[in-house]
């Protein structure tokens, strides 16, 4: 089992496709906590280079919500991260958690259906693109 979807998109620089990822998640419902700038981040802080690499904290807030309510201790696994990277070919790269393969070792029956909303929306996001 996958833990993550992914899509290649072509003729879009990481720019391009980091606010369409951003706007086809505001239509399943999710916004962006958080917004990582991986290369210069390891520029700054080791001195080392590579190619860019973005990552999106998302949140679905209802989700999340109910999610909480279940289990108390499932903050540890939020929020559902996107990655947006640039392949060796030039192309950009979208990836995103599956969180059914993230909860598998939550033993909380409870989070199935949360958890399987969540795929789909994430899902949909990723095939959208």
């Amino acid at each position: 089992m996958n833990y993550y979807f992914s899509k290649v998109l072509k003729d879009k620089n990481l720019e391009q496709v980091t606010d369409y990822v951003i706007d086809k998640m505001k239509l399943e419902g999710f916004g962006v906590l958080t917004q990582i700038d991986m290369k210069t981040t390891l520029k700054n802080k080791l001195g080392v280079d590579i190619k860019p690499y973005i990552i999106l904290g998302a949140c679905h807030a209802q989700c999340a919500y109910e999610a909480l309510s279940q289990e108390n201790k499932i903050g540890t696994m939020l929020p559902c991260n996107f990655i947006i990277q640039e392949l060796e070919s030039g192309e950009i790269e979208v990836a995103a958690i599956d969180p059914i393969a993230s909860m598998i070792s939550v033993e909380n029956s409870k989070l199935g259906a949360i958890a399987q909303d969540v795929h789909e929306k994430i899902k949909t996001i990723i095939k959208n693109l």
